[in-house]
């Protein structure tokens, strides 16, 4: 591992702050994250650099001879960027970022419009693509961060939830179990599905559920798997079976009433959207601004 910029500015921030929460909240990060990236800085160099007492962080002598050059470093970027403004101002407020196939489609052109007016000196480019693709381009620069539905294990990146979603079960109009607002898992699991394909993020959530209520994945009649969520929508529409999947992506349907969100009260099928970005780079003001808005209005979408 080499050390990198990320890691001194969290070091950094904390030794600052004097505590892990506030300067969690102050880099937009979760609590175990900052103390993640702390341990992976004291494993690099090999000494405690910080010790937690019942009221406040403090350094230890590692840790205080870290300080001065992790501000340094902090005053040198601020130094850089200011010098190179010029050079990139053509791109100031200029937000490009990469979305898997749920979240591109159904959930952020709810909340780009609303994020547009409210903050109107931000342009976003947004790719919708799977998270191989997103990774991929932003090891190469060429997005700030991605969206994705699950955690990414890549050692060159960092990982952060941001949003919660619940998936729910979709049925067509005039299905036995489109009058009722409730039904028990077992009900459920008796009519046949029409799913998205192995490995995908819904189908994996989905059946990590059945499998906790002690239900096989493989007891479900499956008569059709289908590689995009408006695949199985239509299928679903067509009568040829119930699936599972967020309802983000019903609620044109389900107004036109073609398609009914059905409450399973005795499962749960809860899932994190999570943002991805280089450990070794800052997120754009941009960024912070758009994940900050994100995690605000999670409910709306």
């Amino acid at each position: 591992m080499a050390l990198n910029y990320h890691q001194l500015h969290i070091f950094y921030t904390v030794a600052e702050r004097g505590s892990f929460s506030t300067a969690a909240q102050a880099l937009h990060m979760t609590q175990p994250a900052v103390t993640m990236q702390i341990q992976a800085l004291e494993d690099y160099f090999g000494s405690k650099l910080l010790v937690r007492s019942t009221k406040k962080i403090e350094l230890t002598e590692a840790g205080q001879t870290l300080f001065p050059f992790a501000r340094r470093s902090m005053e040198l970027m601020r130094e850089t960027e200011k010098t190179m403004s010029r050079f990139t101002s053509m791109l100031e407020g200029r937000l490009q970022l990469g979305a898997s196939l749920t979240i591109g489609e159904y959930v952020l052109p709810r909340l780009l419009g609303p994020f547009g007016k409210k903050h109107p000196h931000i342009s976003i480019a947004l790719k919708v693509m799977n998270t191989t693709q997103i990774i991929e381009d932003i090891v190469s620069h060429q997005l700030n961060f991605g969206l994705v539905e699950a955690p990414v294990h890549h050692p060159d990146m960092v990982s952060e939830p941001v949003m919660e979603d619940e998936l729910k079960l979709i049925v067509p109009s005039g299905h036995p179990l489109s009058g009722k607002e409730r039904v028990k898992l077992h009900e459920v699991v008796a009519y046949p599905f029409v799913l998205r394909e192995k490995g995908s993020g819904t189908r994996q959530v989905m059946e990590a559920e059945l499998e906790r209520q002690g239900i096989k994945p493989e007891r479900l009649e499956t008569v059709m798997e289908l590689g995009s969520t408006g695949a199985v929508k239509s299928a679903v529409e067509a009568g040829l079976g119930i699936t599972i999947i967020s309802p983000s992506s019903v609620k044109h349907e389900q107004a036109l009433g073609l398609l009914k969100v059905v409450d399973i009260e005795d499962a749960e099928f809860k899932r994190k959207f999570y943002s991805i970005h280089l450990k070794s780079t800052l997120l754009p003001v941009s960024a912070v601004t758009f994940l900050t808005f994100l995690k605000a209005h999670q409910k709306s979408f």
